[in-house]
């Protein structure tokens, strides 16, 4: 497509002078900014705190698109998504969704049980750590292309990564202070389960008293008796890695991490990642 300055000027202009701007107002500047260099079918934005539920703070998906892209994204998926993992990694810039899945990423399952219903042809993200005050929070702003549409071009891909230092300075203006409506979800999500939403914050502190608890996607696997080693394998087996690359990943043999993978469908009675990816989504969702 055509470079169009004039609608890239005017979507900037919009936010001069201005201290602060909602959500969806932000979302819908960021939105005219990247329509007046490339083509794309939708926008989602994200925010990531550890391995909390991620805050959806802008989309473009109508109300059955949302049920896929979101609302059974938060369930659980994200935890196994390229860019959930590059969001804890504090990376920052603009990346292909192919550049960052591990090896195995596009026959694992997760690809085929949930990736796969999105439609996509392509997602890419910009990826903006917020600053210190802020704490370990990171903001993924996807665009996205449906497979009739195709992949980004090279040309278009290489002019979105040229504004990326103006993408970030515009999230890090607008799109700060998350911390609080994390810390909301946490009580909210505590609350729902019947417990407490202060000592659920404790989560995220040490305490001298008491050892903190579990985050969901660890307790998981606690409860299902598998070993922290055992944890580890199939977390990675389950977000796309090869026996290779897992034994890169956690310097141990090839050899050692297929005994391990034995050793888990044993434990909880399976023979398939299927099965695997069904058990870990399926108890993910009573969090």
């Amino acid at each position: 497509m055509k470079l169009d300055l004039p609608a890239l000027f005017q979507a900037f202009a919009g936010t001069l002078g201005r201290a602060q701007m909602s959500d969806r107002e932000t979302g819908e500047t960021f939105q005219r900014m990247m329509a007046a260099l490339a083509r794309f079918d939708h926008v989602v934005v994200f925010a990531y705190r550890g391995k909390e539920r991620p805050i959806d703070l802008y989309k473009t998906f109508d109300e059955q698109e949302n049920i896929i892209y979101v609302t059974l994204y938060q369930a659980g998926p994200y935890l196994l998504d390229p860019f959930y993992h590059t969001a804890r990694a504090r990376r920052e810039g603009l990346f292909r969704m192919k550049e960052l899945a591990p090896d195995r990423f596009f026959s694992s399952e997760y690809y085929r049980s949930y990736y796969d219903q999105t439609g996509l042809a392509e997602e890419i993200g910009f990826f903006v750590p917020l600053q210190d005050g802020d704490g370990d929070i990171t903001l993924v702003l996807s665009l996205m292309r449906k497979r009739q549409t195709g992949p980004f071009p090279p040309a278009e891909f290489s002019l979105l990564r040229q504004v990326e230092p103006l993408v970030t300075s515009f999230v890090r203006q607008f799109w700060s202070g998350l911390g609080p409506r994390f810390d909301a979800q946490l009580a909210a999500t505590s609350a729902g389960s019947g417990g407490n939403g202060t000592a659920l914050k404790g989560k995220r502190r040490k305490s001298a008293e008491s050892k903190p608890a579990l985050e969901p996607a660890d307790a998981v696997w606690r409860e299902l008796n598998l070993t922290p080693r055992e944890t580890a394998i199939v977390d990675l087996v389950l977000q796309g890695h090869s026996s290779e690359s897992i034994s890169l990943k956690l310097d141990i043999s090839t050899g050692t991490v297929k005994v391990h993978r034995r050793n888990v469908y044993r434990k909880l009675g399976i023979s398939s990642q299927m099965q695997l990816l069904s058990i870990y989504l399926g108890r993910m969702a009573r969090y």
